[in-house]
């Protein structure tokens, strides 16, 4: 399955319910619309993930996968 964009899920991302990270300006911001999460930062999307991609993220989070990243 193609992963749709923003304009084909039919949603304005102002309007969405995100969720953040924290209060920096860089921080995490993700939404949920139907089976696809939307990750953003600064204001401006990333990626569109489906339900796998995003339990697979979350679990490279748990595991430590982007620790060196964020120093």
């Amino acid at each position: 399955m193609r992963k749709p964009t923003v304009a084909e899920l039919g949603v304005d991302p102002d309007a969405l319910d995100w969720k953040r990270s924290g209060t920096d300006e860089g921080a995490i911001e993700v939404a949920f619309v139907n089976e696809w999460t939307l990750l953003r930062t600064s204001g401006q999307l990333i990626s569109v993930f489906d339900e796998h991609e995003w339990a697979c993220f979350l679990d490279g989070v748990k595991n430590g996968e982007f620790d060196r990243a964020a120093s």
